[in-house]
């Protein structure tokens, strides 16, 4: 994969990937901002302003027009936020790729934060909240990561709460806006049917006099911000939910190739060892799984399982197994060569879309100021030795820093805590 990348005076990145096999384009344009930025008292204003830049703008004051001039041409576009960055895309038909940049940066620079509209949505994330608390297996994800992160605004979810989602007015949204998506800290990516020049054009026409801002501060973190504690949430629910967390790397560690290597062969796929262990053998749960969730200065690891309330301990027993055989055994050879091809045939596949590659460029720049193709991943993917995952599993595996979320109809919690410490 090739791709090319300018920095205009104003510190806008631009980095973009040609695919002339395709028909299509996709523009995301990255801001460094997200919710562990916000002070607690503003805590969802990052995914709050996400919402209300979809909801107007001067020139078109009706949501409905925003969506219909993408849509209208075939495209589709949409934005997430999350706890270090907030990204929009538009993915058209190439020949409409100055729509997309038109409409994205129309929604960036001239919503009107309609007083109704903002209202209107301040009720949307309030019943999202209400959405994710009656639904027990995505809310354990929150109480993990207040579990271990208590205190931090890593530990809170970067939806906000209801409390402070009702009390965030239209004033600090537009301040928001205006303190953080600031030139500097812009990423624009592009990939598909376009060339580097059209793109540098078009950036510069609809974000060239946008100005630098003064730097941000992330409230950084340490490994001794962790506070591994226990969450549990008594629900009458037929299942129980139960997620382990640990402190793991950041991505900006070296070893974070390591890392994503004992990740998928503990937890990606079918042929996964908690999959087969606990899904195939044991029989104890339909849904199992595990992911990182990396940051520039830390990380965490987090395991989910939804089990009969009866096999729970069992469940955690057996997840706490399969840890501690890889703190014991090197990984055998022909598992880490299997491993490594899922890794990196699913590497492959996934960029055959130009939103993908999009993605893959636009998202590295924005977090190492460099892009590594995927050439030079899968290369680094396949020197990972066993050694290296045992060594790594040995550092983060200790039960003293295991962080665990519980929702079901638990009383008492702690033969729960004592499968897992």
């Amino acid at each position: 994969m090739d791709y090319q990348k300018t920095c205009l005076p104003n510190g806008i990145r631009i980095v973009t990937s040609r695919m002339p096999h395709v028909r299509s384009a996709t523009v995301i344009v990255y801001v460094g901002v997200g919710s562990r930025y916000e002070s607690d008292r503003l805590a969802g204003i990052s995914h709050f302003l996400e919402h209300m830049l979809f909801k107007g703008t001067e020139r078109r004051p009706d949501p409905v027009l925003i969506s219909e001039a993408i849509e209208g041409v075939g495209g589709m576009m949409n934005a997430s936020t999350g706890r270090e960055h907030t990204d929009y895309w538009v993915k058209v038909p190439s020949r409409h790729l100055e729509l997309a940049f038109d409409v994205l940066a129309d929604m960036l620079r001239h919503s009107l934060f309609d007083p109704g509209e903002l209202e209107k949505e301040r009720h949307v994330i309030v019943e999202e909240i209400h959405g994710i608390r009656d639904t027990p297996d995505d809310y354990v994800h929150d109480l993990v990561d207040r579990a271990l992160w208590n205190g931090h605004p890593l530990g809170r979810p970067i939806i906000g709460s209801e409390e402070t989602v009702e009390a965030i007015t239209r004033d600090e949204l537009i301040a928001y806006l205006e303190q953080h998506y600031r030139a500097d800290r812009l990423v624009v990516a592009a990939a598909g049917d376009l060339t580097h020049e059209q793109v540098i054009e078009l950036v510069q026409r609809y974000f060239g006099d946008l100005e630098p801002g003064t730097p941000a501060d992330p409230h950084p973190a340490r490994l001794s911000d962790a506070r591994p504690t226990i969450e549990l949430l008594e629900r009458p629910t037929e299942q129980a939910h139960l997620c382990l967390a640990l402190p793991a790397l950041p991505y900006r560690d070296e070893r974070r190739f390591v890392q994503g290597m004992l990740d998928s062969v503990l937890s990606s796929g079918m042929s996964s060892r908690l999959f087969k262990e606990i899904r195939e053998r044991q029989g104890l749960a339909y849904e199992v799984y595990g992911y990182l969730r990396e940051y520039a200065d830390v990380g965490q690891a987090v395991i989910y399982t939804g089990t009969d309330v009866e096999r729970a301990e069992r469940a955690l027993r057996a997840v706490r197994g399969e840890l501690e055989k890889l703190v014991r055994e090197p990984v055998p050879d022909d598992e880490l060569e299997r491993t490594k091809e899922l890794r990196v045939g699913r590497i492959v596949m996934g960029l055959e879309d130009s939103r993908a590659v999009a993605s893959w460029i636009g998202g590295q720049e924005l977090v190492f100021g460099e892009v590594l193709t995927p050439e030079e991943v899968i290369a680094r993917i396949r020197a990972v030795t066993s050694e290296e995952i045992q060594a790594l599993a040995q550092e983060l595996f200790q039960p003293e820093r295991f962080a665990l979320a519980v929702i079901g109809p638990f009383a008492d919690v702690e033969p729960l805590v004592c499968a897992v410490r």
